[in-house]
């Protein structure tokens, strides 16, 4: 952006017309309505410089009165605007094409929208969101949530190309090249367009061809009651038509280019090859606008053609709804939960549902420079507000979940939402069967009618749909004990107990791999209704599990044990919020500094020296264990040979590790561990007690700190090791200068059986892990850290009361609509992003930190709003505490320049010693010639292979475009770089960690069918066959591009073909390299 030049606030050019319409063809536009202007009400073109962002104000006549709209496109939105060459120097035409909509707003009435205890109003408040732009707004109050939209006068969610024309008098042409200046300035291009063509409006038949029902053929078996009911069955087999609908809603096919010749040969494909070539189509992530031109491809099977995956796994068909329009994705492979394994015959009649905001594609801007980083998708939250102003926002949520979802002849309902998806906005919709119905699935899943709260009536519905794995193998007899209480506090809240035996048991049925041959310590599990922990106990019986009161929650009827993770070591990190606590309790800055400064310099050295690269992968292990996989070949000398898989799985660990430090501060600690905590089942180990004695030296100080048992497996010489002296106990997040506390490291020979957990005291007059931000001990995890730099001078701080706001009791029996109702209460209410950003705002900006008057009552906000699915009370933020400052590393864009400041604390400097990195994958380095050279693979294997590699770049892709991720390197990996932003970075992670995995699951599967076994004689060949098949590919797609001009530097996954295939097989490829051919 040019700084010197000054604009108006706001420029604004009247025009003559607004066309709403979509491009059928690359320079074709079939306008859907127009708009011209009137003398009085003109349609206004207006360029915000203060908010960034291009406005096009209009009326329309909605049931006989004229309505002011709006739509808004913030300037990060905007790449190019056309500008349409008419022949006629006095006429200006611009066209505005976005892949997705933009946002609408009509204005109300001002008058109308003061409220009566608002201290502040802005004509802002005048504009309220809009989700249909229709004649007939009261049809929306009972009509089902569908992609064809009955008719709207504005399908505003689809019709995103828009036509503005300009009589250019003298005034008019200066001010409109001053706002192409501006566009300029913000990196938008005003490109000319010779041959842009208007299309006659008309409406798709395709529509027509579809929705029409055949009528059934009789069976030979046919009742007559059947052949008196006339069956009728939908043109398209549902997985057909679904796909085709996946294809409509991402805009890859638009449905005025589908004839009724397309629909005819769609119909005459087998099912199964229809869906791959539709597949095809929404894998590649292009729009096509020639349909009949797919059907001369030769594609490869997809998921379609149902190739074995994991018992463990389904096939989950997913949609997410915005404001204005409805995404169906292509089904993926992913691990279920109770409800989809008990109902597996109707797998396919669940849908997963997201409501998220508008995805957009998103230019990333370096803060006060105002200079593009990189572009991005985003379908983030729906985020609250304190104005009605998106009420139609959540009265479409409301009456989706109400009306359901309608795709071809499957209508879904709405079923339930996991605690999970609850928090992230999403739900699981069943489409019934005339045996089964959504509450026959509910009555199934327990029962709950003793349950007076809707909040806690949810939470355990949610149980039932949490991620995991059934235990099929063992039998198991359960012993009940009660738990431990004090003061109102119930210590050992979430934990059970399990024999060293069954955990064996569990740990070889899940094929869990670890460096010894102990089980995890720690299972977090569900049982009928029972939640929480078990940890290995050595006074169990062999199949014996115990379970405490305050884990049964309620009466089930299935009463399988299900695993949802199981202990291990993660590395320590320190994040913005940690860091600022520490801070304010009087951690120097330079500590952290110097941290991320050595972070930063191993990270580049660790490119190129081995040792350095080993010694930070083993150490800084990530929560899916994949640094580990990294190291393992790095071992195996593939980073010696410079092979380009392990040379680009290196540069992308390096860009995202750097990127989280920038982002968040995210600096990993040598000495620390990221661990789940349970209970001293002895009762040996000291508690809190506040009636303790002020300490009269350090050593006596240190002596009355509440102890812990930390044993890691791999302590700091590489075997098991136990932390002693004074460490920090936090948990995520940390507001609070209370939430971090120091406790003492002991050693407990009782305890030894326990390792890679964090084990807390059941005596005390408060449980320390209330303490740390309200956790408990029924799968929490916690940051240990025994670095003394990190020791803060202040030990101990005053910890706040986490004791939860009273529940509401409803006093009827809870329905559905209680449920809905809830739902969308807490998704208007959700400020648990807000409070916490706000909360960093002020700490900043504040003298006294975290310890000042508004981060202490942020603190305590988000303790409420964390708990709403418990309680059901929401969280309100009152104006003062909404910042009016914001730092510099925030990187707030669209605020207000006058309202950020270079911050000079510490998460200041931290940012500005960070430098983003791009992931540049290598293509052109060679592959590894032990690999290359050492069986003589014949022609059949590489044929079998190459169909599997085929089949395998697809579930990849399939799962990039879902979550709209950039490289196969980064599912791979699971060091994802960026994301739809529909979940946060740190659940992303685990989630893209159980896709991956099933993924790699699901094709070592498949290879090992296709190889004849497992064992390496068999197996062995095969996976040189694999990689060999994944050079040929690699070189030649190298070739093509450098033949094209392009440099191996300019090459982008995106565009090149897949190298992961092989290292599914990681271990059995180093074995190979390293000569081990037996």
């Amino acid at each position: 952006m040019n700084n010197q030049v000054k604009y108006p606030e706001i420029m604004t050019l009247l025009a003559d017309s607004l066309d709403f319409g979509f491009m059928c063809e690359p320079q074709t536009m079939m306008a859907m309505h127009t708009i011209h202007s009137r003398e009085q009400a003109g349609i206004r073109f207006k360029q915000n410089m203060l908010h960034r962002e291009t406005i096009v104000e209009f009326r329309i006549d909605v049931n006989g009165q004229a309505e002011l709209f709006r739509l808004s496109i913030p300037f990060a939105h905007l790449d190019t605007i056309f500008r349409v060459d008419t022949g006629n120097d006095n006429e200006i035409e611009l066209v505005v094409s976005l892949p997705t909509p933009p946002r609408f707003f009509r204005k109300l009435d001002e008058k109308d929208t003061h409220e009566a205890k608002a201290r502040y109003w802005s004509q802002n408040d005048a504009w309220y969101r809009q989700t249909d732009i229709t004649h007939y707004p009261a049809d929306l109050k009972t009509s089902p949530v569908a992609l064809k939209k009955s008719r709207p006068i504005i399908d505003i969610g689809r019709w995103t190309t828009y036509r503005l024309r300009f009589k250019m008098a003298a005034e008019i042409r200066a001010l409109f090249l001053r706002i192409g200046q501006a566009f300029r300035d913000y990196n938008i291009a005003i490109q000319e367009m010779a041959g842009f063509n208007l299309a006659p409006h008309c409406e798709p038949p395709v529509w027509k061809y579809i929705d029409q029902p055949v009528p059934a053929s009789p069976r030979p078996d046919s009742t007559l009651e059947d052949l008196l009911r006339d069956e009728r069955l939908p043109l398209l087999a549902f997985p057909v038509r679904y796909q085709l609908e996946v294809c409509i809603s991402q805009g890859y096919l638009n449905e005025h280019n589908l004839s009724q010749d397309f629909v005819d040969r769609l119909t005459k494909m087998e099912p199964t090859k229809a869906q791959d070539l539709l597949e095809y189509v929404a894998n590649q992530g292009k729009r096509v606008f020639t349909p009949m031109e797919l059907f001369s491809l030769k594609i490869t099977k997809g998921s379609a053609s149902r190739p074995p995956i994991p018992q463990y796994c389904a096939y989950i068909r997913s949609a997410n709804v915005t404001p204005t329009t409805i995404y169906f994705n292509t089904p993926t492979v992913e691990i279920s939960n109770r409800v989809i394994r008990y109902y597996s015959e109707h797998a396919d009649r669940f849908l997963r549902v997201r409501f998220t905001d508008e995805k957009v594609e998103v230019l990333t801007y370096r803060l006060l420079r105002f200079v593009p980083l990189a572009n991005s998708i985003h379908q983030g939250k729906i985020y609250s507000t304190d104005k009605d102003t998106m009420d139609e926002v959540f009265t479409r949520v409301k009456r989706t979940l109400r009306n359901g979802i309608t795709i071809g002849d499957r209508h879904y309902e709405f079923l339930a939402f996991g605690n999970s998806q609850f928090r992230e906005n999403g739900a699981y919709f069943f489409a019934p069967v005339h045996h089964l119905q959504p509450q026959d699935i509910r009555s199934w899943m327990g029962n709950f009618n003793e349950i007076p709260y809707v909040a806690q009536y949810a939470a355990r519905l949610g149980q039932c749909f949490s991620t995991t794995r059934a235990i099929i193998g063992t039998k198991t007899t359960v012993k009940e004990v009660e738990d431990a209480e004090r003061n109102g506090y119930v210590f050992t809240d979430g934990v059970g107990k399990i024999s060293p035996f069954l955990a064996q048991l569990i740990s070889h049925e899940l094929g869990i791999v670890r460096t010894s041959a102990e089980a995890p310590s720690i299972f977090q599990f569900r049982l009928g209704g029972c939640k929480g922990i078990l940890a290995v106990a050595p006074d169990s019986n062999r199949q014996e599990i115990t379970i405490r009161r305050s884990q049964y929650k309620f009466a089930a009827r299935h009463e399988g044990l299900e695993i949802i993770r199981w202990s291990q070591f993660t590395a320590a990190n320190l994040n913005r919020q940690i860091i600022v606590v520490l801070s304010t309790l009087g951690v120097p800055d330079d500590v952290f500094i110097e941290k991320q400064k050595a972070q930063l310099a191993n990270l580049e050295l660790a490119m190129t020296n081995e040792k350095m690269a080993l010694t930070m992968l083993q150490k800084d292990i990530d929560p899916n264990q994949m640094t580990l996989a990294v190291a393992g070949m790095i071992l195996d000398g593939f980073q010696k040979v410079q092979e380009p898989f392990l040379l680009s799985l290196l540069r992308l660990w390096r860009a995202w590790s750097i990127k989280y430090l920038k982002e968040k501060a995210r600096i990993t600690l040598r000495d620390g561990a990221f661990l789940l905590g349970c209970i001293d089942e002895t009762a040996t180990l000291r508690g809190h007690f506040k009636d303790t004695l002020p300490a009269t030296d350090f050593k006596d100080k240190i002596s009355k700190l509440p102890e812990v048992f930390v044993q890691l497996s791999k302590g700091p010489k590489d075997e098991a090791s136990v932390i002693l002296g004074p460490m920090l106990l936090a948990r995520n997040p940390s507001l609070h200068p209370g939430d971090i506390r120091v406790v003492r490291g002991v050693d407990v020979p009782a305890l030894r059986h326990l390792k890679d957990v964090v084990v807390v005291p059941q005596t005390g007059d408060r449980p320390i892990v209330n303490m740390c931000s309200g956790g408990d001990l029924d799968g929490d995890d916690y940051l240990v850290i025994w670095d003394k730099e990190l020791l803060p001078a202040e030990w101990n701080h005053p910890p706040m009361d986490f004791t939860p706001a009273q529940k509401i009791r409803l006093g009827r029996p809870i329905i559905t609509d209680d449920l809905t109702s809830f739902f969308v209460t807490y998704m208007k209410n959700d400020n648990l992003s807000r409070i916490a950003v706000a909360h960093l705002a002020f700490a900043d900006f504040m003298d006294e930190g975290v310890k000042s008057d508004k981060c202490l009552k942020l603190a305590e906000l988000h303790s409420t709003a964390v708990d709403y699915l418990k309680s059901g009370v929401p969280a309100r933020m009152t104006r003062d505490l909404k910042p009016a400052k914001w730092p510099h590393f925030m990187e707030q864009a669209n605020r207000p320049r006058e309202s950020i400041y270079r911050s000079r604390k510490v998460l200041g400097k931290l940012y500005d010693q960070v430098e983003r990195v791009d992931f540049v994958p290598i293509f052109d380095a060679p592959f590894d010639n032990r690999i290359l050279g050492a069986y003589s693979i014949e022609d059949t294997m590489l044929d079998e292979v190459a169909v599997l590699k085929r089949q395998y770049d697809a579930a990849i892709r399939r799962i990039m475009a879902q979550h709209d991720i950039k490289s196969e390197f980064e599912v791979w990996s699971t060091f994802v770089m960026s994301h739809s932003k529909a979940s946060n970075d740190y659940k992303f992670h685990e989630e893209i960690g159980r896709i991956s995995m099933a993924l790699k699951d699901r094709f070592r599967a498949l290879c090992y069918e296709k190889a004849g076994g497992k064992h390496f004689k068999v197996l062995g060949p095969f996976v040189a066959a694999m990689y060999m098949v994944t050079k040929d590919e690699i070189c030649e797609a190298v070739a093509n591009a450098k033949m094209r001009g392009i440099e191996a530097a300019n090459m982008r996954a995106t565009s090149m073909p897949m190298m992961s295939f092989p290292w599914l097989f990681q271990g059995v490829l180093g074995k190979i390299a390293n000569g081990t051919l037996v």
